[in-house]
């Protein structure tokens, strides 16, 4: 019983709402991973994916297997996840829609508002002025930001005149380390934008450089000298954003000896595994949206490359959070620092014939959801279906904050007892008409023009047969719905109605 009594008096401080003293507040340290799938060690996503330190962080806390995005896109995602309201609440579906952050108090804005020195550095929202203005607001002295080009390769090349036909080139006048490379490295033409001169960010390959050639190593840099010199007396929320395993997967050579491609085992497909999809479904799956298509991938011969390049950047990044933990750990912030690390979405490498993102598929709306330090258990799993919209409420409450009004739902009781039993079902919207129900056996998914999929996730947990058609089933669907109803959280603060009947 002893090991758990610090977890106990925390719980109950923080469910009582007692005010905590600026030295008993707990840090935060918000790790977000772009484009990351189940490819974890505690997530079996891959059976060759090596995660030392994300699987050491999983020990750490409570580690849910059935988390899910709001949306699978990473502007809507953030947006989420930062506002803790639904899409269906701040109307920002899509990368390119416009979305007026000054409308709300974003998470770190709020921590701020209690007392917290905040920083971030990469890429926190989709929007780097976004991320800028929350780290700016000056509620306090002593807040900090710092910006990294993600992709310092990608956005510096420009059109390369050759007599090729339709074989792309992009020189780099001056990528990382200063050298000269000519892209794209694995030789696709490109099926998303073919005349866009800065070429296409679906591309892979190893890099012989250092880890802070790239931003994601200047990015951890970064934010252990801000642990390492924060005053202790002011507690902090500090925000860290890595861009890898996003495209294009460019990462150094270290990372890509892990995964010889001799030895490489690709996803697991079926032949006809979009027989029975809908239409929606399979235009999702088969257009070139977010990346690449599978049969442009087979034809050039680089599916064992790109799943190499996904894993070497997934290590690349497992890397820099084990010096973000060890760095946690060698400071004064040890025993009080609360670490919550996600993904915004996942990614298909093949399955289905997709690749990318924004599909209703677990390969898309599926994200490691890691949460550890006080008032959470140890080296749990939670199987319980959860959201990131659940982030702003669980954090609040932790840090023992007074929880504002959002749609999501405090994790707290889970991070006690991960094996409660809460029958919840999320939602995640693909886009503004089609939607996503997971639930912990159930996965539902429905397209704007009433076409459906169902899935039996404990028999069937890659969504090989769709069971929509199936009249028995009608009854579980129903429940689904009503299921998802039942836990929706709070309604939207007065404020916000008032905001939306003006408009």
């Amino acid at each position: 019983m002893s090991r758990y009594l610090p977890i106990l008096i925390y719980a109950v401080i923080t469910s009582l709402c007692i005010p905590l003293t600026a030295a008993e507040k707990p840090n935060v340290l918000f790790i977000s991973i772009d484009d990351l799938n189940n490819w974890v060690g505690y997530l079996q996503g891959h059976p060759q994916a090596q995660t030392p330190n994300l699987d050491r962080l999983a020990k750490r806390g409570v580690a849910f297997t059935n988390a899910h995005c709001t949306t699978p896109l990473c502007q809507p995602s953030r947006t989420a996840v930062l506002t803790g309201f639904a899409a269906t609440a701040t109307k920002i579906f899509g990368n390119g829609d416009s979305f007026d952050h000054s409308a709300y108090t974003l998470l770190p804005q709020y921590f701020a508002k209690q007392g917290y020195a905040t920083y971030g550095t990469g890429k926190i929202h989709h929007k780097q002025s976004v991320t800028k203005a929350i780290f700016q607001t000056s509620y306090l002295p002593g807040q900090r930001w710092s910006p990294f080009d993600s992709d310092e390769v990608a956005y510096t090349r420009q059109e390369l005149p050759s007599k090729a036909t339709d074989q792309p080139r992009h020189v780099i006048a001056k990528g990382p380390a200063g050298k000269r490379y000519v892209l794209p490295f694995n030789g696709i033409p490109s099926e998303r934008s073919p005349q866009d001169p800065k070429g296409e960010s679906f591309d892979w390959s190893p890099f012989d450089l250092p880890d802070n050639a790239f931003g994601d190593g200047k990015i951890t840099d970064w934010a252990i000298d801000k642990i390492t010199t924060h005053d202790s007396d002011q507690p902090f929320f500090l925000a860290a954003g890595f861009y890898r395993p996003h495209i294009p997967l460019y990462a150094p050579q270290t990372y890509f000896d892990l995964y010889p491609l001799e030895s490489l085992v690709l996803p697991e497909t079926i032949p006809d595994d979009l027989a029975d999809i809908p239409s929606p479904g399979k235009q999702r799956a088969l257009n070139a949206v977010t990346a690449g298509t599978h049969a442009q991938v087979t034809k050039y011969k680089q599916w064992k490359h790109a799943v190499q390049a996904y894993l070497a950047s997934i290590s690349f990044i497992d890397h820099q959070v084990g010096r973000l933990l060890d760095c946690v750990d060698r400071s004064p912030h040890q025993d009080n620092t609360i670490i919550v690390l996600f993904s915004d979405h996942g990614w298909h490498l093949g399955e289905k014939q997709a690749w990318g993102k924004q599909s209703g598929w677990v390969h898309s709306t599926q994200v490691p959801l890691i949460i550890c330090g006080p008032g959470t258990q140890t080296n749990r799993i939670c199987e319980q279906p959860v959201s990131l919209l659940d982030l702003y409420p669980t954090l609040t409450q932790l840090a023992g904050l007074p929880s504002p009004d959002r749609d999501g739902v405090s994790l707290a009781k889970l991070l006690q007892d991960p094996l409660i039993t809460t029958n919840r079902v999320v939602k995640t919207y693909i886009n503004a008409t089609d939607y996503v129900l997971s639930g912990q056996r159930w996965r539902y998914i429905r397209y704007g023009d009433g076409s459906a999929e169902l899935y039996d996730i404990e028999s069937d947990p890659r969504e090989y047969k769709n069971l929509a058609g199936d009249r028995s089933h009608r009854k579980t669907i129903e429940q689904l719905h009503d299921r998802v109803h039942q836990t929706k959280s709070r309604p939207v603060p007065e404020k916000r109605k008032k905001r939306k009947r003006q408009k």
